[in-house]
């Protein structure tokens, strides 16, 4: 199972709308004999390649499968019924599909004489598969909020300089966070500091993220900006009442002195979206907080001190030490000189 999760993360950012999910087939003697996963959208599921990896030896073995497989005919037949005419004699799975036009597959598998098991795994199966869970359960997609500062939480100095406060490992492992995400998303005051490109680079056959920036009043993205080539699709997020030139863009209600976050993410999700990397400033990063609408922070702390300038998170509608947004901290690991914290929410935070 746990090889079959490795798999799974494979697809991460290539397979939106659908789920990641890994398998891998066993023979009657518990040898591996076939693996997958699934690779894009529209394309066989996790359990068929495995299974076609596999051939004949298939029959009377085990497949352990990340998700449930699914029991139901849409761009691809039924993996439940798949397994069935393999000869599979076991089925063992991480995590129950919560979607109701796919669940039931382990039902059919035990109509079938099929032996199924549940839960081996199941945390980390769950993990690996955050951003599509999230936008099934919560109707919107996993957020998760990327930045970078010094030890003492400034992101700029004084003077506003920025460039670089985090090494060159930290800046090109920021590139596989967006190459696993279906958008990244920054405001305007990241467009009018840095001119972001936002796409991925230096990963090749990475499929490129959707690059939306937060614009209310429509005044940040100009003409020749970075955003605007065709390396990626852009969309710019501007208020119902701006005016614009600007060829795709989300028109959506005011918030405060922005946007409405949950309108913003709502729209992503019914574009496909299923997992938004936040690269915004201070400012967007505490609206998508105040609307609890961040799951995972990640962030790269640079073994500097700068002792003012602007921190990493502006006002997030927190007023008082009882109302601080608990983490789970899930890793930390070196990258270069730099420290990366990868934490998520708290649930019921």
């Amino acid at each position: 199972m746990r090889r079959a999760i490795t798999l799974a993360a494979r697809g991460l950012g290539s397979t939106s709308p659908n789920p990641v999910v890994g398998c891998v087939v066993i023979d009657a003697a518990g040898r591996i004999v076939g693996e997958g996963f699934h690779q894009r959208a529209g394309g066989p599921h996790a359990e068929i390649h495995a299974l076609r990896a596999a051939g004949a030896l298939a029959r009377g073995g085990t497949a352990y499968v990340t998700l449930e497989p699914c029991d139901h005919t849409g761009r691809t037949g039924p993996c439940s019924q798949a397994l069935i005419e393999a000869g599979v004699a076991r089925v063992v799975y991480a995590v129950a599909d919560p979607t109701p036009q796919a669940t039931g597959g382990a039902d059919t598998l035990r109509a079938a004489g099929v032996r199924v098991e549940q839960g081996l795994l199941e945390g980390e199966a769950e993990a690996g598969n955050s951003a599509w869970l999230t936008s099934v359960r919560l109707g919107r997609p996993h957020v998760t909020w990327k930045y970078a500062a010094t030890l003492d939480g400034r992101i700029a100095a004084a003077d506003g300089t920025s460039r670089w406060i985090s090494s060159p490992e930290s800046r090109a492992d920021v590139h596989r966070l967006r190459a696993e995400s279906d958008a990244v998303v920054v405001g305007s005051g990241t467009m009018r500091a840095d001119d972001p490109h936002l796409a991925v680079r230096g990963m090749e056959g990475a499929t490129q993220p959707l690059r939306v920036v937060v614009d209310t009043d429509a005044a940040a993205v100009r003409p020749g900006a970075r955003v605007l080539d065709d390396t990626a699709p852009t969309l710019v997020a501007i208020a119902e009442d701006a005016d614009t030139d600007l060829p795709d863009v989300l028109r959506l209600p005011r918030a405060g002195r922005g946007l409405s976050v949950p309108a913003l993410l709502a729209g992503l999700h019914d574009r496909g979206v299923r997992s938004v990397l936040l690269e915004g400033g201070p400012t967007l990063a505490g609206a998508f907080l105040t609307a609890n609408a961040v799951d995972r922070v990640v962030g790269y702390l640079a073994p500097a001190l700068l002792g003012a300038g602007p921190a990493a998170l502006a006002d997030a509608g927190i007023t008082t030490i009882a109302e601080a947004l608990r983490l789970d901290v899930t890793e930390t690991v070196r990258v270069g000189p730099d420290l990366r914290i990868t934490a998520t929410v708290t649930k019921g935070a």
